[in-house]
């Protein structure tokens, strides 16, 4: 079951930008203040490169906020040099305190300048990229030192369990930062290029840098599959994002990439669809700014073909991708659009005269900038020499980027003739939950066309034909107008089209899958009886985490009908008088007989579902209401650690302590070959009267203990099934313990009524 809170968390997703998120607004350049109790802070910082470890501030100050026992550190690998007045940092708020953000935010990355005359490559290439995939928001700050202004840094969002939890929607999975270990260049042994070594996981570890728990397996089948079982691409990874990723690199010549001699500079996080998805970082030295070049040999930025890498043996992936027709044809629509929408219009340069607008005093005002303050003026449409860079010439941006678009339009794959795609839309524009509807599209010089669809916005999208065959709600035969038919059994319809000929393909919207088209499903409001509290757990240590990796108090919603029902507007307390404590947002609805996950954590500002409330351990009353009539509420005691209090069964009359099945059903009965591979039996029922069953093949030895660790009983189950008389115990909670016979122990909660 996917996790159906996370249908809101789209529609939350703009609210959240707007109020808790103005930390990277581009319109303004934020305030740093880093103070350290020694003066020689540099040199201390510098010695601390050689273990990459942090130093402790004694404060930070951002727009006016103090944050005290802060981590801070220089980064970089060319852009740091023990010589200079002006390297980048990385600032740690949870450095100490691990509670402590601002605005949500616990790192803070801030880079130099160093190799950008211009000083907005950074910020500017990544107001482009969030058009087409999710990445970074970035601006800039002045940052000072023990009270002297250091320079004016561009800041991007550090790619972190937070990001992951907003753009992925899981904060657990395998995650890497995509940079050999101590830095590319000359002496690198393993690059991050997704080239297949073996399968030993330890054969990758100096190429790509771990950043959960776990994931080693994860990453070698991504390269395997890439490189030995290419058909199976798309159960692995998002095969889109990565082209859009690859499309971005190459019409930007941002080579400091995965497209790049270097093959580094990108994240993969495994989410939730259980695929590798691809995020894009450091920008400093896009628009030609990376003296590395391809890898491939002599290369012109202005003349970078779109085909670059596609035959190198060092980059699979471009090699891969650029290989199957498909892709390669969605490849280049891509890459179209990007040329399209911002630069053959102009369109980027209006961004770029806005952002230089913002940041014009910095600039003047910075005293340790690598350029002058003339180079930063003529930057944009004038080559640049010498400042931090290597020495090398760094074009201007209008200038390079006017060359690429002259160059594309006379680039053979480029002007390849695509399909059209007009009249898009569905026969039922306002449908029911439930309801058939028929996709239709007007398409011209095309031979395929597909509809990708989803029904909860973080799932992936699924390709399906389209036909014009007068069989599917499309009209006449060989009429160009195609349908596909779906009925809409959920909350949420997205869906994009794509069209091709043997040459080119189109999609509709262009931006797809980044954008997509949807469908406004009308759901009834809940009434009184549709939804209840159906789980709580109010000591939650580690059972599951939220966007923002923290593992707070939760509760869940379940919908008893055998339709979706909308929930907004609907209250949470835990205060009977306060019954409109937490209102649950607009947009916010649940599937037929499904569950909607809820934080209550009493942060509210978080991404997601978060009450103003928490749940106590000691135990108190949840309410759920309309404000003024009840709707359902619970009465618990005092809770055990990673233990829920569930409906038993699900929208029933009993609560039990037991297991929790966090964004799941509850589960009754209680299987231990769900936590464990080494036992195979059945415990049941839960909550118990009379009798409790073991039922299994394991011999087991079993003992029962109460709540403060007393024995009660203990036998030996021998027998598939064996039955235990609990009728004259007292009404709790007991704990079971089952020793197999390799001596591996397994304890699992149950509730005596």
């Amino acid at each position: 079951m996917k996790n159906p809170f996370l249908i809101v968390l789209f529609s939350l997703f703009l609210v959240n930008q707007l109020s808790a998120q103005n930390f990277y607004d581009r319109a303004t350049v934020q305030t740093i203040k880093i103070y350290f109790a020694s003066s020689n802070w540099d040199a201390i910082l510098d010695a601390a490169t050689q273990t990459d470890a942090y130093v402790m501030a004694d404060s930070v100050v951002i727009n006016g906020v103090a944050f005290d026992s802060v981590g801070v550190k220089y980064k970089g690998n060319s852009s740091y040099n023990a010589n200079s007045n002006k390297n980048p940092f990385n600032i740690k708020l949870d450095y100490i305190k691990g509670k402590q953000d601002y605005q949500g935010y616990t790192s803070i990355k801030l880079q130099n300048g160093y190799s950008d005359p211009s000083m907005i490559r950074e910020v500017l290439s990544y107001a482009i990229l969030e058009q087409y995939m999710d990445c970074p928001k970035a601006n800039f700050a002045n940052v000072y030192v023990n009270g002297t202004l250091r320079g004016m840094y561009s800041s991007a969002e550090d790619i972190d369990d937070r990001f992951n939890g907003e753009h992925y929607f899981s904060t657990d999975g395998s995650f890497f930062k995509c940079n050999p270990v101590g830095g590319a260049g000359p002496g690198t042994t393993v690059n991050p290029d997704l080239k297949y070594i073996n399968a030993d996981s330890t054969s990758y570890y100096n190429g790509y840098e771990l950043k959960s728990d776990y994931g080693w397996k994860n990453l070698v089948g991504l390269i395997d599959t890439l490189n030995n079982n290419f058909t199976e691409i798309e159960k692995v990874l998002d095969v889109d994002r990565a082209l859009w990723m690859l499309a971005f690199n190459n019409v930007l010549v941002n080579l400091d990439s995965y497209s790049g001699a270097f093959r580094q500079n990108y994240y993969l996080y495994h989410d939730l669809n259980h695929r590798f998805v691809s995020t894009i970082w450091d920008l400093n030295m896009s628009f030609a700014g990376f003296p590395g070049g391809t890898g491939s040999g002599a290369y012109t930025a202005t003349s970078l073909d779109p085909m670059s890498n596609s035959t190198s043996n060092n980059h699979p992936l471009i090699k891969k991708m650029l290989a199957d027709p498909m892709y390669k044809r969605m490849y280049m629509a891509h890459l179209r659009t990007i040329v399209q929408e911002i630069f053959a219009n102009q369109n980027y340069v209006t961004t770029a005269n806005t952002i230089r607008a913002t940041i014009d005093a910095s600039v003047q005002a910075d005293p340790y900038k690598f350029y002058t303050y003339t180079q930063y003026q003529n930057s944009l449409t004038t080559a640049v020499t010498g400042g931090g860079g290597p020495g090398s010439s760094i074009p201007g941006i209008k200038a390079l980027m006017d060359a690429r678009v002259t160059f594309f339009n006379t680039n053979a794959n480029y002007i390849l003739t695509a399909p059209t795609i007009s009249n898009v839309g569905s026969t039922v524009p306002a449908p029911n939950y439930g309801q058939t509807v028929t996709i239709k599209a007007t398409c011209s010089n095309e031979a395929t066309v597909m509809m990708g669809y989803r029904f909860e916005h973080p799932l992936k999208f699924n390709r399906v034909p389209m036909f014009d065959d007068g069989n599917h709600n499309d009209g006449a035969a060989g009429d160009h107008v195609y349908g596909a038919s779906i009925t809409l059994n959920a909350t949420t319809f997205e869906y994009y089209i794509y069209a091709e000929n043997t040459n080119a393909g189109l999609f509709s919207p262009q931006r797809a899958e980044h954008a997509f088209h949807s469908l406004a499903i009308t759901i009834p409001l809940a009434v009184n009886g549709d939804v209840k509290i159906n789980e709580l757990m109010a000591v939650n240590t580690q059972t599951a985490y939220d966007s923002n990796g923290e593992s707070d108090d939760w509760l869940e919603l379940y919908n008893t009908t055998n339709h979706a029902i909308d929930v907004s507007g609907l209250y949470l307390t835990d205060d009977i008088f306060n019954l409109m404590n937490w209102q649950i947002p607009a947009g916010t609805k649940i599937n037929a007989n499904d569950v909607l996950i809820i934080w209550a954590d009493n942060d509210a500002n978080q991404f997601g579902l978060h009450t103003t409330f928490k749940l106590s351990a000691l135990g108190e009353s949840v309410i759920l209401s309309n404000g003024s009539t009840i709707f359902d509420g619970v009465d618990y005691l005092l809770q055990t650690a990673d233990i829920s209090y569930a409906r038993c069964p699900n929208g029933g009359a009993t609560f039990s302590l037991v297991q929790p099945t966090f964004d799941a059903l509850n589960n009754c009965v209680v299987g231990l070959n769900e936590l464990t591979d080494a036992f195979s039996i059945k415990i049941y029922p839960v909550p118990a009267q009379n009798m409790l069953t073991f039922e299994g093949e394991d011999k087991l030895s079993v003992e029962v203990l109460d709540m403060q660790g007393r024995l009660i009983t203990h036998f030996e189950k021998n027998d598939f099934s064996h039955q235990l008389d609990i009728s004259s115990w007292n009404a709790g909670c007991y704990i079971t313990r089952l020793t197999a016979v390799n001596g591996q122990t397994q304890a699992v909660l149950f509730t005596k009524e």
